[in-house]
């Protein structure tokens, strides 16, 4: 009786353990198959949020693209317009019937001057005329570069100072009145020039936009 009784008791404790296992089992693989939905469905949401991100991005850039497209398109019928204009031209009108410049004048007025009044020169004003085959002063777009230099130097000359003038700013700078036209430059030449004792010498270089043409001009200033 014992015997059968202990076979029974543990028969008893194993199917108990046996339920209890299966119950954990199942609620484990539960567990499991419902984080592996949510996570599906957490990673499904992410993946058409990245997508729609990049469709977006896409249909901006496609916008963008054909904007230029127009834009590019705009300025290539303005261009043929004017290659067109050209071709119609007569044949006697070419460059050098065109208002080119021929040489440059650093005019009488250049030479420094004492701008604030305080006895000290601190100023370089630079008169350049632009001068076509008629000898007429013309506003021909160009860059300019000058330099001031000491050419009393034992040792060969100094510069001082230089300068460059860009297109841009250059036409900012004609200056038309009754008794001078001309190009109208400019400097601070305050910490750049100590005394000025003895001659100086400006140098321009002016390169014309129109014919790619360089020259060259220098002019010695003395004290006054």
């Amino acid at each position: 009786m014992n015997i059968g009784y202990r076979i029974s008791n543990i028969e008893c404790r194993n199917s108990n353990f046996a339920a209890r296992r299966f119950a954990f089992t199942a609620v484990l693989l539960c567990s499991c198959a419902l984080m592996h939905f949510v996570t599906g469905c957490e990673s499904t949401s992410s993946k058409k949020t990245l997508l729609a991100e990049q469709v977006e991005t896409l249909s901006q850039d496609k916008r963008q693209l054909t904007r230029q497209i127009e834009q590019l398109k705009s300025k290539n019928k303005e261009l043929q317009k004017q290659i067109n204009t050209l071709h119609g031209l007569a044949d006697e009108v070419k460059l050098e019937n065109l208002y080119d410049v021929q040489r440059i004048k650093i005019t009488r007025y250049t030479n420094l001057h004492d701008k604030n009044k305080d006895g000290k020169k601190d100023t370089l004003n630079v008169y350049i005329q632009p001068i076509d085959r008629d000898g007429d002063i013309v506003k021909a777009a160009a860059s300019v570069h000058v330099q001031l230099l000491d050419l009393n130097k034992d040792q060969g000359p100094e510069v001082l100072a230089e300068w460059h003038v860009t297109p841009g700013k250059l036409r900012k700078l004609w200056f038309a009145a009754l008794m001078m036209t001309n190009y109208r430059l400019t400097f601070d030449i305050s910490d750049k020039v100590e005394s000025f004792e003895e001659p100086l010498t400006v140098k321009v270089t002016f390169t014309d936009y129109l014919t790619g043409k360089v020259f060259k001009e220098q002019k010695v200033i003395k004290p006054r």
